[in-house]
């Protein structure tokens, strides 16, 4: 095992690197393309042996990791942001085909307005896409789910792709201390890609139900795969074992931070959750129980784990870095599902929306998401959905508007 400080990006690369990926179709974006660049650099120096192909396009690009991963290969591919939402139809059809790999999104913020920064609207996106979801808060956790998801899409039981999402910015570009693990342990945590005479071959006819007439038919094949992701679930926490009795590092489907005896608990996901951990702290010495669940696989989404680790809580502070137009937060809405009818269940479930486009989410935020959850389970009155945001920054921002107003003013009288 080596010892290593490299970016988030670099973790994603390394990752594919020890899981001794094969072909890796690619497509450029910010803030992917160090991951791209990387890879690129170990394949022209004949650091690893893997054939890597540049396309026009992330549409095509997902078509040819999907197309590859049908033949019995190892594919290894990245994306982000708008480039995801350019290959959401092939999202679809080559989770469809059952065909295993793994692509990272490093999650920006989408159009419009457009922003490099980050938010998690660009994978919520990708949530019903057939691919599971595997989501990260550090460095060392990018190189692990890469190598772990891989042994949970090709498992004969799944047979699924998988995204590992990081966020743009605040952990791609963020250099941290990795270990990564010799090429021999990943080999032997990882064997190679055995399809198991599911791949396609000249001559050796293979039905995968590419193209059905009929609603039965059709149905039948979806909800196989609904059952494959489902099946996910229990496959994850094996594999989550197996690697922590390797490797010593064990990454559980719902991370949870001093939630055990906790009175109200934040949830959420990335690496914004490593901020609500501080926060955590600082409740804690200021006299109130708080704690953190974070899930690291949201697809398939870990419902049981979640209503046990909730029961008996007096509220839940759902931290969403996304927003789903005319509902709220898409981790809200989930896990309000999960909870619904579940006996003793926390009295307040709150919705919070921060972090879009890489909004900071400071710690005075996280003690007022506290104390508003904690009144509401003793009111029982739970407010509406929230957007963080201070006076000051609505404050630039009516500076702003009545700048292009005075702006456009002038424009017309000229």
């Amino acid at each position: 095992m080596t010892r290593a400080l490299i970016t988030g990006n670099a973790a994603a690369a390394w990752g594919g690197r020890l899981a001794r990926m094969d072909y890796v179709p690619a497509f450029p974006i910010t803030p992917q393309t160090e991951i791209i660049e990387t890879i690129a650099k170990w394949t022209e120096r004949g650091d690893i042996a893997t054939r890597m192909v540049m396309y026009e396009s992330e549409h095509s690009m997902i078509t040819g990791a999907g197309a590859a991963a049908a033949t019995g290969v190892r594919v290894f591919t990245a994306t982000s942001s708008q480039g995801l939402l350019y290959g959401m139809e092939m999202l679809y059809t080559v989770a469809g085909w059952r065909a295993p790999f793994v692509l990272v999104n490093v999650s920006r913020g989408l159009a419009s307005p457009i922003t490099l920064e980050p938010d998690h609207n660009d994978i919520m996106a990708a949530r019903d896409s057939g691919f599971l979801q595997i989501h990260c808060a550090t460095c060392q956790e990018v190189v692990d789910s890469v190598l772990m998801a891989y042994r949970l899409g090709e498992d004969h039981r799944v047979r699924l792709p998988v995204i590992v999402n990081l966020d743009g910015f605040y952990l791609s570009f963020t250099r941290e201390a990795v270990d990564l693990p010799s090429a021999d342990a990943a080999a032997e945590f990882l064997p190679a890609f055995d399809p198991q005479g599911t791949e396609f071959r000249a001559g050796k006819p293979v039905s995968q139900a590419v193209a059905v007439l009929g609603g039965g038919t059709y149905s039948y094949f979806r909800y196989e795969q609904h059952l494959a992701a489902q099946a996910a679930l229990p496959v994850y926490d094996e594999v989550a074992a197996e690697f922590n009795d390797r490797f010593g590092r064990l990454h559980p489907a719902i991370e949870s931070y001093r939630a055990e005896d906790a009175e109200m608990v934040f949830v959420m996901m990335g690496s914004f959750a490593t901020k609500a951990k501080d926060a955590v702290d600082r409740l804690r010495e200021a006299g109130i129980a708080a704690g953190l669940l974070r899930p690291r696989l949201f697809r398939p989404f870990p419902r049981d784990a979640f209503r046990s680790a909730l029961v008996g809580k007096k509220g839940v502070a759902v931290i969403d870095q996304n927003l789903s137009m005319g509902m709220g937060g898409v981790l809200h809405s989930e896990l309000a599902s999960a909870l619904y009818g579940a006996p003793d269940a926390p009295r307040a479930l709150t919705s919070f929306v921060g972090g879009l486009g890489g909004r900071d989410i400071a710690p005075a935020e996280f003690y007022e998401m506290a104390h508003a959850t904690l009144r509401a389970a003793e009111t029982g009155e739970t407010p509406p959905p929230r957007l963080m945001y201070t006076h000051s920054e609505l404050r630039e921002m009516r500076k702003l508007q009545a700048a292009a107003h005075v702006e456009r003013h002038e424009q017309d009288i000229a």
